[in-house]
């Protein structure tokens, strides 16, 4: 190839400012399949990306100041003036957009993945999306639970169960190795996408989605109770004013059980083990006893035999509402401890004996009393899910859970917030989340140089960057519509009569 021509070109790296001058050759053999098309400079691919104006260098420390030190754009900006590099606020945030494009291009090619689970004979699928508004896009994530390697991150507003089969047999593609099992919620589309994307594979559903769906009439139940219960305890400030100002022994006791019933009644529980009415009952009946125990000695004061009198009532008053609450939670729990299988028995086993505790319930349907139809809910939604809540228990390294991938959107949440400040999760978290997860994750492991991002496929880097790209102006099309309807629709309207006119 001969050297055609020459370009110019100017670079901000954190060295100072660079004029890089060009040589390119062309090909003149007219069979090449290169023939008369420009050749440049390998080295430049080394300093900076396509048509940017920053080098690489720079690239790569806003990436590592966002996902490693969690600073914000003008943080990031500031500190890299202070280096003399002169950039505008707007540029940063594009340089933190492309770091992830070029990271999650390079982290996400089928060879890189290859070699990260070359030690492996095979793979867990772990799927799960992350959705901050209802409308918008779904972030779906495949994570492999035996390496914890995403292996796939793709943004879809359709989540069809045709549309997760593809990204199943994307991914499994990708990592070039059998699939040992799949782990994933209740959810019907992910349920037919494994069975047609990967037929015979053992499709576990997770036992905490299951819980949480088939114990949710008794977890109401009991924060009803729970609400009514602490209707009948708000007298507890007027007995602490009884004693405001005092130092003595007897304020200080005053004080010291108000104290343990305002604990108790802010403690709140969550679903689906835990029963916060249940246990509220239960503490609030120990500080009575403590209170009658005091009486039996000596006599309590005024203040703590009316707040013992409250607490009576408001236990006697909500009686009626624990027993069925009880018996509910004391299936709920005998549940979560046949599933979780601490006797590493085998999957036909552990189903029987889950088989014998849904007829017990069935049997003892009369003693729930109002809770009757909470029974019956919790068989109907264990016989959706019993199919797939037992593979755990044969297949190594099946988790009986989704949580791992549910802590990884959650760490993702938390990395998010402490550089962005804002407390939920952003659209744009959705937008630009596949390569945003990944680059984050991807950093966060390693610290990544200038040379780690010249070795990424642009043409790889360009689609994505473009799909990116439309994904946007979808977005940007819905804020123009909200924004003026009218304006929006008439642009449309135009853009219509212009292509019926004739040619």
């Amino acid at each position: 190839m001969r050297i055609r021509y020459e370009n110019r070109r100017t670079l901000v790296t954190l060295t100072g400012t660079v004029r890089l001058r060009l040589k390119i050759r062309r090909c003149e053999a007219i069979n090449c399949p290169r023939f008369h098309k420009p050749y440049r400079p390998e080295a430049e691919g080394a300093l900076a990306l396509p048509q940017h104006e920053f080098g690489l260098d720079v690239v790569a420390l806003v990436g590592a100041l966002r996902h490693r030190e969690h600073r914000s754009v003008p943080e990031i900006h500031a500190l890299l003036l202070g280096r003399g590099v002169a950039i505008a606020e707007r540029s940063v945030t594009n340089l933190v957009d492309r770091y992830d494009e070029v990271l999650a291009a390079q982290l996400a090619d089928p060879q890189h993945l290859r070699r990260q689970l070359a030690g492996q004979d095979r793979i867990v699928l772990a799927l799960d999306g992350l959705q901050p508004d209802v409308g918008h896009e779904v972030l779906w994530v495949l994570r492999d639970c035996l390496s914890g390697t995403v292996l796939l991150a793709r943004s879809l507003l359709s989540s069809t169960a045709d549309d997760l089969a593809v990204l199943l047999q994307e991914a499994v593609a990708a990592a070039g190795l059998p699939v040992a099992g799949v782990i994933s919620d209740g959810q019907q589309s992910i349920r037919k996408a494994v069975a047609t994307a990967l037929p015979g594979a053992p499709h576990q559903l997770c036992h905490f989605h299951f819980l949480r769906e088939a114990a949710l009439p008794v977890f109401e139940a009991d924060r009803h109770a729970k609400k009514e219960l602490k209707k009948r305890v708000r007298g507890v400030r007027p007995i602490e004013r009884a004693v405001e100002g005092r130092d003595d022994p007897e304020a200080a006791l005053v004080r010291g059980y108000a104290a343990a019933v305002r604990s108790a009644i802010t403690d709140d529980g969550r679903a689906p083990l835990d029963a916060a009415g249940l246990r509220l009952e239960e503490r609030l009946g120990k500080v009575a006893d403590s209170l009658e125990r005091i009486g039996a000695k000596g006599g309590p004061s005024r203040p703590l035999t009316q707040l013992k009198h409250l607490i009576d009532q408001a236990l006697a008053g909500t009686a009626a509402l624990w027993p069925s609450v009880r018996q509910g939670f004391v299936f709920v729990h005998a549940a979560a401890h046949l599933l979780g299988n601490a006797a590493g028995e085998p999957g036909a086993r552990v189903r029987r004996r889950f088989d014998g505790l849904l007829g017990a319930m069935r049997r003892h349907r009369s003693r729930a009393g109002d809770l009757a139809p909470a029974f019956d809910h919790f068989r109907k939604v264990a016989a959706s899910y019993r199919p797939g809540l037992f593979h755990a228990a044969d297949v190594a390294g099946l988790p009986r859970t989704n949580n791992g991938l549910e802590q990884l959107f959650g760490s993702q949440r938390y990395h998010e917030r402490r550089a962005t400040g804002r407390k939920t999760t952003s659209p744009s978290a959705v937008l630009r989340g596949s390569v945003r997860l990944i680059a984050g994750l991807g950093t966060r492991a390693q610290i990544r140089s200038a040379s780690d991002l010249s070795q990424v496929d642009h043409a790889r880097w360009r689609d994505l960057r473009r799909s990116l790209d439309k994904r946007r102006q979808a977005r940007t099309a819905r804020t123009r519509f909200r924004h003026d309807p009218d304006a929006y629709l008439a642009a449309l309207e135009r853009q219509a009569h212009q292509q019926t006119l004739p040619s």
